[in-house]
């Protein structure tokens, strides 16, 4: 049979050809809250993943709509770079009243841009990689969501390729906050001076991408998205919680605030 369940921290789990055992369930010391990664939710997971019960499509959905409610602007439609952050614009159009449109679509004969060998060729792969569908967007303000922009190199050719084929306004909105710190959890995140947050150009970033506006979802935006349907769920639950303000989510990628003291 399938094993869907997710494993819970501390969790000590036997996978045999009969079936599936919890061994055991390493304690947490009781003051300390588990620090879940944020950026599963936002970037690594498949929007079909459930993670401390709740859908990784449904948080990016709540992401987007709260995105909408921290920065709204008038345009004619929504849409995004496929295909990762639908869900945040789906929410973000629901939220604000406007049409979600595609206005890219992936041309499925290219290869991945991140593996070509310099920056110029990164770019032209990606303007290689979407084909254009002009007649949705051409004369139009559009809201172009993406679930984040780390180097800001993706996005740039992207915009200018809209503005070429009609687009009147181009307006970045970013359904998780800018990463500024390195992960020493594991994950491999670019250098501090490699990432936009940190660099001089991030003060000009729309600018500097050829937007007409850019704004990221804050931290606490963020936050309460991933964390509003498990403090109802606690809530509702008739075992009294007596941590309920302390469900754990590492944002230190986002904050600098790591969960473990570091050692160096």
């Amino acid at each position: 049979s399938r094993y869907y369940r997710e494993v819970l921290p501390g969790e000590i789990v036997k996978i045999s050809r009969y079936d599936v055992q919890t061994l055991d369930v390493v304690r947490r010391p009781e003051r300390d809250p588990s620090a879940f990664c944020i950026f599963e939710y936002v970037y690594f997971a498949r929007p079909d993943s459930i993670f401390e019960g709740q859908m990784v499509y449904s948080v990016r959905k709540r992401c987007g709509q709260q995105l909408a409610i921290e920065a709204p602007v008038e345009a004619d439609l929504v849409s995004t770079v496929p295909e990762s952050a639908t869900p945040a614009a789906l929410g973000y159009a629901q939220k604000c009243g406007l049409p979600y449109v595609e206005v890219l679509c992936k041309n499925r004969y290219v290869g991945r841009t991140f593996i070509q060998p310099n920056m110029r060729l990164r770019q032209l792969g990606v303007a290689k990689k979407f084909g254009v569908l002009s007649d949705n967007f051409k004369g139009k303000r559009v809201v172009i969501i993406d679930d984040s922009i780390v180097r800001g190199n993706t996005i740039s050719p992207i915009i200018k390729l809209l503005r070429e084929s009609g687009a009147k306004e181009v307006h970045i909105r970013v359904a998780s906050p800018p990463i500024r710190f390195p992960c020493y959890m594991g994950i491999n995140i670019p250098t501090k001076e490699e990432l936009i947050a940190n660099r001089p150009e991030f003060h000009d970033l729309a600018n500097y991408i050829g937007a007409d506006s850019v704004v990221y979802l804050s931290v606490e935006g963020l936050v309460s998205s991933v964390q509003e349907s498990i403090k109802a769920r606690q809530e509702n639950s008739h075992k009294t919680q007596k941590f309920i303000g302390k469900i754990g989510h590492c944002t230190a990628c986002l904050t600098g605030e790591y969960p473990v003291e570091l050692e160096w």
